[in-house]
């Protein structure tokens, strides 16, 4: 039980992560003029709309580190016909990361506020949860930018990808959504982990900014 519990505040800044990275797909869609996702509700902040409850729910709690939420539905067909089909997907995909560097971004401004201005108690308190905003957004704005099907770099290389490849990809597209992570773990065994590394520079980036902050 008290494991559970102390996942909790983790799990609160993944679920409010994935809300942002979900609702960034669905805003960029209506601004590009397809309204599928906001008639389907998910245009929202609201995580209860994103929840998927394996990848969002089910394997957090009990101490995966990872998640995901449900896929924003995007039709490009109701693009407006200013915007190619395939830029305006790459541009939808890439709205999901993005927001992801912005809230880790948010958070390392926050590191040096907080160290910089609280009382070292409620600082000590403060700078480990913020440490976990920042890690993690990272961590899904680099997952998300591998070129993996379904994963959003998988719509930024199909933009790019000339037409005669695009037979094999699609074929690899419908091979699941749990491929990035078969991926992942093969990359891990030969020591090509992309994410592990970004945190060892994450920690020293934050380390620099309290000691810039209390200095």
């Amino acid at each position: 039980m008290e494991f559970l519990v102390a996942r909790i505040p983790w799990l609160v800044i993944l679920w409010l992560s994935l809300t942002v990275h979900e609702w960034a797909h669905a805003r960029v869609a209506w601004a590009l003029g397809d309204g599928t996702a906001r008639a389907q509700g998910r245009m929202t902040l609201d995580p209860l709309a994103h929840i998927d409850p394996i990848g969002t729910f089910l394997l957090p709690l009990v101490g995966v580190p990872f998640g995901w939420a449900l896929p924003v539905p995007v039709n490009p067909a109701g693009f407006d016909r200013r915007y190619p089909m395939s830029l305006g997907m790459l541009l939808c995909a890439a709205a999901g990361p993005a927001s992801n560097v912005v809230l880790a971004s948010a958070g390392v401004v926050g590191v040096g506020v907080v160290a910089a201005f609280l009382p070292s108690r409620l600082a000590d308190m403060l700078l480990p949860w913020l440490g976990v905003l920042v890690n993690l957004n990272v961590a899904l704005a680099i997952f998300n930018l591998l070129p993996i099907p379904p994963l959003d770099g998988s719509r930024v290389v199909n933009h790019f990808l000339p037409r005669s490849l695009r037979g094999g990809w699609e074929a690899l597209e419908r091979a699941g959504r749990f491929l990035p992570f078969v991926v992942l773990v093969l990359l891990a065994a030969v020591g090509l982990d992309p994410i592990t590394p970004a945190f060892a520079w994450t920690e020293r980036l934050l380390g620099w900014v309290v000691g810039v902050a209390v200095g």
